[in-house]
């Protein structure tokens, strides 16, 4: 299968999970601005599950900048990510009522190491496809970053039961560092356009 179609599967997905998630907001029954406060923790959920999957939507367009086939395991690894980010919509609209409760948060968290360990098995199995010396080898690296996320989303979750606020803050922590733009895929994509000019 080209990657191109696989690309575009992933795309469509993501752009239905987004949509699920934004139809979970319901407006306020009033008309003043005091109405909105009740909507505040659920509007600040969806605006952390939105950054969360487009960091993965743009993460996933990067890697498929680098391989140049997609092997049966690859599909399947990438249904595997596709099924926990499909999950996000159901995480976010449980924790957004009841942000700061023990159970949505951990589950929230749940769907984060879901998602972290099925994009890491997607690049493993991308690897193993394009072998060692390949271009998404050399950009993913040790991928310092995807193990830091991993790290802080099993923390938030171990700590959940106890203290909610701070598996919030380290699901934020985790998110903010992917904001950050990565510039590991940009640097092997340049080096190669130098190499053929």
């Amino acid at each position: 299968m080209s990657r191109g179609r696989l690309e575009a599967f992933s795309d469509g997905v993501i752009a239905v999970v987004i949509t699920i998630m934004v139809l979970n907001l319901r407006p306020p029954d009033g008309s003043s601005l005091h109405d909105l406060r009740p909507l505040v923790p659920k509007l600040l959920v969806y605006l952390l599950s939105f950054v969360f999957i487009a960091i993965y939507w743009n993460n996933h367009h990067h890697l498929m900048q680098l391989v140049d086939h997609v092997s049966g395991g690859s599909l399947w690894a990438n249904a595997h990510l596709l099924f926990w980010l499909s999950l996000t919509p159901v995480a976010a609209a449980w924790l957004g009522p009841h942000l700061g409760d023990p159970a949505p948060t951990a589950i929230y968290g749940v769907v984060l190491v879901g998602s972290a360990i099925a994009y890491t098995i997607l690049t493993r199995t991308l690897i193993a496809a394009h072998g060692p010396d390949s271009r998404i080898a050399q950009a993913i690296g040790r991928d310092a970053k995807g193990y830091f996320s991993l790290g802080a989303y099993v923390a938030g979750i171990a700590v959940a039961p106890i203290a909610p606020w701070v598996s919030t803050a380290l699901y934020v922590a985790a998110t903010v560092v992917w904001i950050i733009p990565d510039r590991r895929v940009e640097r092997v994509l340049t080096t190669d356009s130098q190499r053929t000019d």
